[in-house]
Formats: structure tokens, sequence, C-alpha cells
């Protein structure tokens, strides 16, 4: 297993728009936290302007899977997202 950072650059009104979504968009992410493939997730503050999420998985596709599936994404709330493989060297 490898770990992926996936971080999302929201849209300057994220906090106003978000509520619409944020029950599916939660939804998601808990059943990811429940099979093991979301370790952590959560926006940055002062700016609220990204959020990052720590996905365990076989490969970047997990992380993907989910932006691309993510309301917020669909609905315009993320101006771009990226993945990344972390090579954790201390933590488990």
């Amino acid at each position: 297993m490898n770990y992926y950072i996936l971080t999302y650059h929201l849209v300057d009104s994220y906090l106003e728009e978000r509520g619409k979504y944020r029950e599916e968009h939660l939804a998601m992410a808990k059943k990811g936290e429940a099979n093991g493939e979301i370790v952590m997730a959560g926006a940055l503050d002062n700016p609220s302007d990204k959020a990052i999420f720590i996905f365990k998985s076989e490969s970047e596709a997990t992380a993907t899977n989910f932006a691309e599936n993510d309301p917020y994404f669909k609905n315009g709330l993320i101006k771009e997202y990226s993945v990344r493989k972390w090579n954790v060297v201390i933590g488990n």
C-alpha cells in the first residue's frame, strides 16, 4: 500500500456554496474512511483556499476517482486538484 495526497484548490465562494453539496461530499469521505482508503481529510483555514486528503491505496487512481466523483468538483467548487504519491518515512 502507498500513500497519496489529494489537494483541492477551492473557489473563492467555497464556504458560501458548499452547503448544498456537503452532506453528499461527507458521505463519500466517510465511506472512504470506513473502507480504509481515506486516512484523514480536511480543509485548510485562514485562508480557506485548499483542502487535503490522505489516501492509502494501491494506486493514485483511488484518489483521482474520489475527486472526479466528488459533488464539490462536479459542481464547480474545486478549481483544480492534484494527486501526488507521498513517500512516508516516519509514522504509519
